[in-house]
């Protein structure tokens, strides 16, 4: 079954190369992103891996744990990250899940239909660049997938974040390409007399349908 936004996020044991992971109880009270590669020791996995390490920072600071996967085993995951390190310049610092049986993978609908069940190459899964945002109540608030022949965008899932998590606090939507710090939408939900009590210090209308408003704090 397809996984939609809105949805629990599958629940699932796993092991790791930080021990076994009860995936719900991992996450606590906090946000999660789970993103997954489809086989070790591939290159554009490699630059994703490192470049989410860098990251991991500014992902603590909001509040939200990271966590990788891919479909080899995580003795295959160990002997890959010295290559991480080596060739991006920055060690993994967020655990790695093993999922040589597909367990995950299949759960979070990661697998092409294409797919075949032979043994599994890089090129057998054209399938699993997918990123998973997920709210501390357990649910899928934002996906996003990628050919494997196109790195991802790590970016955008942290400004992707910036912007559900504004929306989680303060009920606002954000326009296109925002950025932390830039206006946001007053979503029609919300009235006009509403929205002169949520916020006295003023917003523009445009059109009945779109009000602007300075960024909540």
């Amino acid at each position: 079954m397809a996984i939609r936004i809105g949805d629990e996020a599958p629940d699932f044991t796993a092991e790791s190369t930080e021990g076994t992971i009860r995936f719900h109880d991992w996450i606590g009270d906090k946000w999660a992103i789970l993103f997954s590669h489809p086989k070790d020791f591939t290159p554009v996995c490699t630059t994703e891996l490192g470049y989410m390490a860098k990251l991991k920072p500014e992902f603590d600071k909001r509040n939200t744990k990271i966590i990788g996967l891919s479909i080899d085993p995580v003795s295959d995951h160990r002997a890959w990250v010295g290559d991480i390190q080596e060739t991006q310049g920055h060690a993994i610092n967020y655990p790695l899940i093993g999922d040589a049986d597909l367990l995950v993978a299949k759960l979070y609908d990661m697998i092409h239909p294409n797919a075949s069940g032979g043994p599994r190459t890089a090129v057998d899964n054209a399938t699993v660049r997918s990123v998973f945002l997920i709210g501390p109540d357990k649910k899928i608030k934002a996906m996003l997938v990628y050919p494997m022949s196109a790195g991802r965008n790590f970016d955008e899932v942290l400004r992707l974040l910036d912007s559900l998590q504004l929306n989680a606090k303060h009920t606002v939507a954000t326009p296109v390409n925002w950025k932390p710090g830039e206006d946001v939408i007053i979503p029609t939900s919300v009235s006009d007399e509403e929205a002169k009590k949520k916020y006295p210090q003023g917003f523009k209308t445009l059109k009945p349908y779109l009000r602007v408003v300075a960024q909540p704090k």
